[in-house]
């Protein structure tokens, strides 16, 4: 049993095993924390599996968690469908209607840069898929957030054909986009996409974690704050100012949730094995992997600049086709100087 947070170290469930919630959120209902996330424990990188199915835990200490299990499990069996292993499923998110008295979940497929939309009558489903291929304000999307204000009006933040970073409403059902997404980073290329978008709100501020886009690999944080949802935000800087590795230690955004009046980061460690490594912003292959692409380029008859979004994506697949079922999380208190979010490392700590 757990008696304190060690950001970084592999964190085990009641089970003994490792939790295998990434890029997803943990959230609190009815006294009980929640944390649902993708299902890394197939993922080795050795085959063509990317996910299998959305995992859920319970908590209530925030440290010591019990598995409830797959709520959206895989469906290996069928190659044509979304939930197939095979299928980039990436940053589960779910919302609560209060009015609909759904559950409604949003899944990323990054092979194909689509959402698709789930609903339940309960918190551990079944799930009933609503929208397979959701492509908000006909945009190709990634990353995204989810929010819903005291009024139970709700907000998608999101990652558009890897260049902008959008804000837009949700209809009243959650479904889909409602009206005109607003920009509020726009005309960037990776790696300074802006993605892993995180939002949440203090002291009725609006603060909007990012990450660069690098993939797997870490790289620094950025921070904006506005005095709305979706307009005028102002960048604050790097979270992890004080993070020689320029990685926000080793670690992508997630979510951030409130506790007792404190704020807390989660983060995943997609690599553990590059905890000695700093972001320079050169993110070309190491030459092994390069001759790895270039092999399969030849082997699929793609060339590099004709073909470039194709190569891409192989390359991108060639390039992450790592072990996650190894990652791990960084979990952290927000510090404040201000009105400016600093995260600082912490070998131990306690809530």
């Amino acid at each position: 049993m757990y008696t304190a947070f060690t950001p970084g170290a592999p964190w085990l469930d009641t089970d003994g095993k490792r939790i295998q919630a990434h890029g997803g959120q943990i959230f609190q209902e009815n006294g009980t924390y929640y944390w649902l996330g993708e299902n890394k424990d197939h993922t080795t990188g050795e085959d063509e599996v990317w996910t299998w199915g959305v995992r859920l835990y319970s908590s209530h200490d925030l440290m010591n968690w019990q598995d409830e299990g797959l709520i959206v499990p895989p469906e290996p069996d069928d190659r044509e469908s979304i939930l197939h292993p095979a299928r980039h499923l990436d940053r589960p998110h779910l919302l609560f209607n209060e009015k609909t008295k759904k559950y409604v979940l949003w899944l990323k497929f990054c092979d194909d840069s689509h959402y698709a939309v789930l609903t339940a009558d309960a918190l551990k489903g079944p799930y009933t898929i609503v929208n397979s291929r959701y492509f908000p304000c006909g945009r190709k999307c990634g990353d995204f957030d989810l929010w819903k204000d005291e009024k139970g009006n709700a907000y998608i933040y999101f990652e558009a054909d890897h260049t902008d970073l959008l804000g837009a409403h949700l209809s009243a059902d959650y479904t889909q986009v409602e009206g005109e997404p607003v920009a509020i980073y726009s005309g960037k290329k990776p790696p300074e996409t802006r993605e892993a978008p995180t939002h949440f709100v203090r002291g009725g501020r609006h603060y909007l974690l990012t990450s660069g886009m690098t993939g797997y690999r870490p790289n620094p944080s950025e921070v904006a704050v506005s005095d709305d949802p979706l307009r005028g935000y102002t960048v604050l800087g790097d979270l992890s100012e004080g993070d020689p590795s320029n990685t926000t230690f080793h670690s992508q955004s997630t979510c951030v949730i409130e506790v007792n009046g404190r704020y807390l980061y989660l983060g995943d460690r997609w690599m553990p094995e590059l905890n000695d490594w700093s972001y320079t912003g050169d993110l070309r292959p190491d030459p092994a992997t390069q001759k790895k692409i270039m092999a399969k380029l030849k082997e699929l008859g793609l060339d590099p600049v004709r073909d470039r979004e194709e190569a891409m994506k192989v390359a991108i697949h060639i390039s992450e086709a790592c072990n996650t079922s190894l990652a791990d999380y960084v979990l952290l208190p927000l510090e404040w100087e201000g009105e400016r979010p600093i995260l600082h490392w912490k070998d131990t700590w306690k809530l």
